[in-house]
């Protein structure tokens, strides 16, 4: 199986573009935004039990993603201070120990542009982050924490890319069987 571990700052148009990679590989999805909303829903944000139990969860899945041999799983994910260093590690063992790849693709734009996706009225529907003024409070007091992902991975700025366009590139750069 190959993750693919779109991640980027909240906003930057993640899940966009993970649906257009979706449609063109056929490979699942997995909105991280639904773990978050999940154990949310029985735990404060950020809590001890939020954390181990949605990082749990998150791992949970692509092993069980890899094990059922999966051809593909693209996972969405938004810097945050409350992942632990342990987590990608962790992600990494699970995925290595399947005979599986996790590939890491991260997406960042103009803060104009990030800027003004925050606020998309389409974020309100899962809960997401969407008032610009929180956003920059939190980038202030500095949530927005990389948890160690490698320096391997591919970077692509979409401030001017449609999302069609994005996920065409990412399947042709990560070579994705069609």
């Amino acid at each position: 199986m190959k993750l693919i571990f779109l991640h980027g700052m909240p906003g930057v148009g993640k899940l966009t573009v993970a649906r257009e990679l979706a449609e063109l590989t056929g490979f699942k999805l997995f909105h991280n935004h639904l773990t978050v909303d999940l154990v949310g829903s029985v735990f404060p944000f950020g809590s001890e039990q939020f954390v181990a139990l949605r990082e749990s969860i998150w791992l949970d899945v692509f092993r069980e993603a890899a094990d059922a041999n999966l051809p593909g799983l693209i996972f969405t994910f938004a810097y945050d201070r409350t992942v632990t260093s342990a987590f990608i590690p962790k992600l990494l063992r699970v995925i290595e120990s399947n005979d599986s790849e996790a590939l890491f693709v991260e997406l960042n734009c103009s803060a104009k542009a990030l800027e003004t996706r925050i606020t998309n009225p389409s974020r309100e529907k899962f809960g997401k982050l969407s008032s610009l003024d929180q956003f920059r409070e939190l980038k202030e007091d500095g949530a927005f924490v990389d948890p160690g992902i490698p320096k391997e991975r591919l970077v692509l700025d979409i401030t001017s890319l449609q999302p069609k366009e994005a996920a065409r590139f990412i399947t042709h750069e990560l070579n994705l069987k069609l």
